[in-house]
């Protein structure tokens, strides 16, 4: 996480637990035991999408990005 807040200075960790509460869990086509979380963050107006994984109770991200 830490070498892409160094990329992506606007993506802070309050976008990225707004985007795991308010998105249903689907699953990535690319990793198979991960999951995706996307949402429209109201202060950007902007669609974040959050590769993580789950693992007893934890959330770990993987990566996060936007979509527009």
């Amino acid at each position: 996480m830490k070498k892409k807040l160094k990329k992506r200075k606007d993506i802070t960790n309050d976008m990225i637990e707004y985007a795991l509460s308010n998105s249903k869990e689907l699953r990535d086509k690319e990793w198979k035991d991960a999951l995706n979380a996307i949402s429209k963050i109201p202060q950007s107006g902007r669609t974040l999408k959050v590769v993580y994984k789950k693992s007893k109770g934890k959330v770990f991200i993987i990566t996060a990005f936007w979509l527009n």
